[in-house]
């Protein structure tokens, strides 16, 4: 019988090739990221194309959604998206909470459609 044979060996090794894999990656980053300017032009830069890339997988999944998400009624996902908007804006910018209460009202908002 092989160590790979009861299962938990395959998961073991798994786990072993995901972090050689990760972590030589994770480390550089921390040891280049070191010396980057927070306030700097570049920062700025990333920080702007990441946070417009967010918000357009954000548009696709509730204009154009795939799965479990697409038998909710169009209306009922942008309202619970704006409501979840402004739930961030008046929560004092809280991104956990805001993602909650939408997520809560998408929900609600399913199982009152039927």
């Amino acid at each position: 019988m092989s160590a790979l044979d009861d299962g938990f060996g395959g998961y073991l090794v798994l786990a072993l090739i995901a972090a050689l894999a990760h972590e030589p990656w994770r480390w550089a980053g921390l040891l280049v990221g070191r010396r980057i300017d927070a306030e700097g032009e570049v920062f700025q830069w990333v920080r702007a194309v990441s946070t417009a890339l967010v918000a357009a997988l954000v548009a696709r999944l509730v204009l154009f959604p795939a799965g479990a998400l697409d038998t909710v009624p169009i209306g009922i996902r942008v309202g619970a998206f704006a409501c979840g908007l402004g739930f961030f804006l008046l929560a004092g910018r809280r991104v956990w909470a805001a993602v909650a209460f939408g997520a809560t009202l998408l929900a609600a908002g399913k199982l009152l459609s039927g």
